[in-house]
């Protein structure tokens, strides 16, 4: 089983399981580029996919990477991996084991994500484009710092604002993104990189289950 039967399988799994959640693919953190970052209500989900015919190779590097930015982690892995794939990641990441049953893809939760106490605020803020940045300026009724780099923006979110009421700002943000100008910034890193722009998969603006 490789990467690509595992993600709509994945997709439809997470729907079922969060009532409010947006889904970026392939996301730069760090030195690394996450499988899938999902936010939700409660924060950052990061799940990084080691299919079947993956290895544990960069896993390290990854798992570093991803506490940094995301409150909770997950390995998805597929059923060879399941005997090993304990030793491989930190004892807070969950993991989802993902297993083929006549035909049809099936995901065990063989171990729930806990609260990853090494992300950061700090961290996670990079992610945001600088008209979000200015959006939560305008909320906050802080000044638009014209002229001044991201960096300072960011920094001064982080000095004003008092943290719980930032990441739910933030996540707020990220789930009114306009998913399309995400999908062209995607295209053009792959182009630029000499690699073939793969079709994604049209996320909805965001999705809600009543």
């Amino acid at each position: 089983m490789y990467d690509a039967d595992i993600r709509e399988p994945l997709f439809d799994y997470l729907d079922e399981i969060y009532i409010k959640n947006r889904i970026f693919e392939e996301k730069i953190m760090g030195r690394s580029r996450a499988d899938l970052v999902m936010i939700v209500e409660q924060g950052f989900i990061g799940l990084e996919i080691k299919s079947d015919a993956d290895t544990y190779e960069r896993l390290k590097t990854q798992t570093r990477d991803y506490d940094k930015f995301c409150d909770f982690n997950y390995i998805v892995a597929g059923q060879s991996h399941k005997k090993h794939v304990a030793e491989h990641v930190p004892d807070w990441w969950g993991i989802l084991i993902v297993s083929e049953e006549n035909g049809k893809i099936l995901i065990h939760l063989e171990r729930e994500a806990q609260k990853n106490l090494k992300c950061r605020l700090e961290q996670q803020i990079q992610w945001l484009w600088r008209t979000e940045l200015n959006s939560i300026l305008e909320k906050n009724s802080l000044p638009k710092y014209t002229g001044k780099s991201k960096k300072f923006v960011q920094d001064k979110l982080l000095e004003k604002i008092n943290p719980q009421i930032l990441k739910g700002q933030m996540v707020e943000e990220l789930f009114e993104r306009d998913y399309e100008e995400w999908l062209k910034s995607y295209a053009e890193y792959r182009k630029a990189k000499n690699l073939p722009v793969k079709k994604r998969r049209k996320k909805r603006r965001y999705y809600y289950r009543k």
